[in-house]
């Protein structure tokens, strides 16, 4: 990936000063989603008579490629950002306003990540979110008749899965495992009434709501198997973990490695009743150093029309769903469980808008880890936390 990454980028610096070319850089790397993906980008060339010079990034490195290019300013002129990196660059002046009205079409909710300071500087493009993936082979075998609905009733399943059957762990709980693990464990403190920061902006990771929720992952951990989300998601597919949160790419998975695999998803159970889960999303944006601004605002637009992201987020499943006021009004009945992700991204929050997110991101996974690690009790684990990123949160 280095490799490709120094070549593509040296052998088309020459390139980007025509008019009619554009560089772009995305995280469609798979031989699918590159392939839709350039289906769509062809259309756009011939339609505006133009060249799209794109390069794929891995979410592993990909946010520190797009740092080093700006500050070397050798930037694309169009990039993709997930939602919780769009303040680290709006926040730093790198990137083009976008006009309000040409957001219209997006979800509230959505808009969210790309507003800085009362403006917009990112259009959304697909949201997606993370639901429970229920082994119903463990389950029955569990004596367990219903999904879960509460964590206390995942608790109890879980235990019962794990003390009945040899191999088979009742919960899969994220590990140290950067930029997933809080993913996992904001849906626990948000179902409970807990929050990042409250409604005055004042941070809260300590929370007694926040402190409760943890316990409880805490506990759901005891009943399972601390790992990444990686190996969690093969265990999963081999029938080895009988409850599992992760996204859509698991569906594609289990469908290549184990067809055969009867399991079920559902809405992951809340803190009492309540569910609610991470939303993430990804955003196209405009390099504000770029001498191409109106043909980028022109493949920002194109990308983000609802019928070229309908037809994107049908062609790649694990795409999501299109960050727009139409996805109320989509069917996508072909696609097995699509529906539970729909409703549960009608229950699904976004994570802050902060210049410094990741940093107290890698905190709170931190604090996290050490709890499941039983390094720390939960109350002292974010006691701790709430004190190291509370600096960070004083420069906004």
């Amino acid at each position: 990936m280095g490799v490709s990454f120094v070549v593509n980028s040296c052998s088309d610096s020459s390139k980007q000063t025509e008019d009619n070319v554009l560089v772009f850089w995305h995280f469609w790397s798979e031989p699918t989603q590159k392939q839709v993906l350039r289906e769509l980008i062809n259309r756009f060339e011939s339609e505006n008579n133009c060249k799209v010079i794109t390069t794929e990034l891995s979410w592993n490195d990909g946010k520190t490629k797009l740092l080093a290019s700006f500050n070397s300013k050798t930037a694309p002129d169009v990039l993709e950002l997930g939602s919780d990196w769009i303040a680290q660059f709006s926040s730093a002046g790198v990137l083009s306003e976008i006009p309000a009205n040409q957001l219209a079409y997006a979800l509230p909710y959505a808009l969210k990540p790309s507003q800085w300071d009362g403006k917009y500087y990112a259009a959304p493009w697909v949201v997606d979110t993370r639901v429970m993936f229920c082994n119903l082979k463990a389950m029955k075998q569990a004596n367990i008749n219903e999904v879960p609905k509460s964590v206390e009733e995942l608790v109890s399943a879980s235990k019962a899965i794990t003390e009945t059957q040899s191999g088979v762990y009742g919960f899969g709980a994220n590990g140290a495992d950067a930029h997933r693990l809080y993913k996992k464990i904001v849906p626990f403190f948000w179902s409970n009434g807990g929050d990042i920061f409250d409604t005055k902006g004042t941070l809260v990771l300590n929370s007694p709501a926040n402190i409760t929720a943890l316990e409880k992952y805490v506990e759901l951990s005891r009943y399972g198997m601390i790992e990444t989300q990686r190996h969690l998601d093969e265990m999963f597919v081999q029938g080895k973990l009988g409850f599992w949160i992760s996204g859509s790419w698991l569906m594609k998975k289990i469908s290549e490695g184990n067809p055969n695999l009867e399991y079920s998803v559902a809405l992951i159970p809340g803190m009492g009743s309540s569910s609610m889960s991470f939303a993430g999303g990804e955003y196209i944006a405009i390099n504000k150093s770029s001498k191409k601004q109106e043909l980028a605002k022109k493949l920002l637009t194109f990308l983000t029309k609802d019928d070229n992201v309908i037809s994107f987020c049908k062609s790649i499943p694990e795409a999501g769903f299109p960050a727009s006021k139409t996805i109320a009004s989509l069917n996508f009945e072909s696609v097995p469980h699509k529906d539970v992700f729909a409703k549960q991204l009608s229950l699904a929050k976004m994570t802050p808008v902060h210049p410094n997110w990741l940093e107290i991101e890698a905190i709170l996974e931190n604090a996290v880890t050490s709890a499941l690690l039983g390094e720390k009790s939960a109350a002292l684990a974010l006691s701790d936390a709430q004190r190291e990123a509370e600096t960070l949160v004083l420069v906004k």
